[in-house]
């Protein structure tokens, strides 16, 4: 097949007028649909009905006109406005707010499950997707039917459409996904919000809640051109989530982001539990699919709790989850005891994150795994090593042009055996070549391989990961981007 007549292309060449973020989800169900089993509940396929789909195609194409998520104008003004004609729904239910660097979106799912598991109604936002945009909105502990999306965004376009004619600049794409999740939480109704911020807290999207508890993951450098360039900067505008009153559920910081946050945390009155402090991790061991791990939590230890994700990351995001959750039922304030562990055990074993150490596929064994940061990557490499006994592993790399790349690279050069550099469909994607010339500085020309299209570096990783022999032990890790490895997921059958 030449490449002008490859369908993936082509559809996604076609969609100029739309997100090319969005564009890749029909392009991966209508030419790879058959090719495995179909996604999991976290992760919806294009809607089967015809009618559906169109709909959801003409929604898709409304949102894709607005700013995308890396045009910011800093402040809450629009989001605001569309809460107070909407009546304010995200005042009817309560909420936990997370805010970080890396980990949100896992400790989110891991909340939304413990919270679930205690027979709460849970609602969960989450971002970015990572294949379909009905991802980031979730109730019950699955994304929403394609059905209530569009009824949702038909419900608010109204008071949309409003608010664009009063303000300055018309509402973003992650202001109007931040209002149809808020009203679809008032409108279900759910008993409680799990919120991920976008990007920082102050003056994010979703900072119009008063989260009764405030989860800060571990912050690092990301985004520095908008949050600061230390982890003290940065902690100055993520700490805007941390309300008057509110129980402050704090992961392992820098100094500095430490300090911000408790000086934040005094000034409104909140309640902090510190991880390594108050609550943590006290033992883990690799498991057969995960790891088996005892938590310390506010009320006690959770002993021998299995949890079916890789590394020692995941098991700091589980330990930062069960405190929220305590918090928020007043373990530690208001009741001494523990929660049951027998759910927590439940809820902990059935949770899942797509795209975060994932396993695709086997013989070669390829990992999915959405680290975008050098602090990501770092954690990524270790789980890596511990989870796996790779004999020899080929890193499939496609990165955004906005993100430290060269520190992404060097934290993964002591595990890959060579790299095959790419890039995805976005329009924030690293150019190929360019990324090749920074990985070759890394790893050295013969260890840098460039296939420009996503579909062609993965052969060629699986390729090279199957040179010495189907039963070396090699491997595929595809990472440095969540749309990179959307991408692959699709391509892989998963979708």
């Amino acid at each position: 097949m030449s490449e002008s007549d490859d369908p993936f292309d082509e559809i996604i060449a076609a969609e100029t007028d739309r997100d090319p973020d969005l564009a890749v989800i029909e392009a991966g169900s209508r030419t790879l649909r058959t090719q495995g089993a179909g996604p999991g509940p976290d992760v919806p396929a294009r809607p089967e009905d015809p009618e559906v789909d169109r709909a959801l195609r003409e929604v898709e194409a409304d949102l894709a006109t607005r700013w995308g998520e890396t045009k910011l104008e800093p402040s809450v003004r629009r989001i605001a406005a569309l809460m107070d004609v909407l009546g304010e729904p995200q005042r009817s239910y309560p909420s936990i707010h997370i805010t970080g660097t890396n980990g949100k979106t896992t400790t989110a799912r891991m909340i939304e499950a413990l919270l679930g598991a205690f027979e709460l109604r849970t609602g969960r936002y989450t971002s970015p997707h990572v294949q379909s945009v009905t991802e980031r909105i979730s109730l019950d502990g699955a994304p929403v039917s394609a059905e209530r999306f569009i009824e949702t965004y038909q419900d608010i376009k109204p008071y949309v459409e409003m608010v664009d004619v009063a303000q300055e600049y018309r509402l973003s794409f992650f202001e109007v996904l931040t209002g149809m999740a808020y009203a679809a939480f008032a409108d279900a109704p759910v008993d409680v919000a799990v919120v991920e911020v976008g990007m920082g807290g102050s003056w994010d999207a979703t900072n119009v809640i008063d989260g009764d508890v405030a989860v800060v993951t571990p912050i690092d450098l990301d985004h520095t051109d908008r949050l600061g360039g230390t982890p003290g900067e940065i902690a100055v505008e993520k700490a805007g989530v941390i309300k008057q009153g509110a129980t402050v559920i704090m992961a392992q910081q820098p100094v500095d982001a430490a300090q911000v946050l408790l000086k934040k945390a005094v000034e409104v009155d909140a309640t902090v539990a510190r991880e390594g402090l108050e609550f943590g991790v006290v033992a883990r061991q690799v498991a057969v699919g995960g790891q088996l791990v005892t938590l310390r939590g506010l009320g006690g230890e959770y002993p021998e709790v299995y949890l079916p994700l890789h590394g020692a990351h995941q098991a700091h995001n589980a330990a930062v989850a069960l405190a929220a959750v305590e918090a928020f039922f007043g373990v530690g304030a208001a009741r001494a005891e523990p929660l049951d562990i027998e759910v927590v055990r439940r809820a902990f074993a059935a949770v899942a994150s797509p795209g975060r150490m994932e396993v695709v596929r086997r013989s070669p064994t390829v990992v999915l795994d959405a680290a975008h940061n050098p602090a990501g990557a770092r954690v990524t490499a270790d789980a890596i090593g511990e989870a796996f006994d790779f004999s020899r592993l080929i890193g499939v790399v496609g990165a955004s042009g906005d993100k430290n790349v060269r520190g992404l690279l060097e934290a993964f050069e002591p595990i890959f055996a060579e790299v095959v550099v790419t890039q995805n469909s976005s329009h924030r994607a690293m150019d190929a070549d360019e990324l090749a010339a920074i990985a070759v500085e890394v790893f050295g020309d013969e260890r840098v391989q460039v296939e420009p299209r996503l579909p062609d570096a993965l052969e060629a990783a699986i390729t090279l990961a199957e040179e010495d022999g189907e039963f070396t032990g090699g491997g595929v890790l595809v990472t440095g981007s969540v749309i990179t490895v959307g991408e692959a997921r699709l391509l892989l059958g998963k979708g």
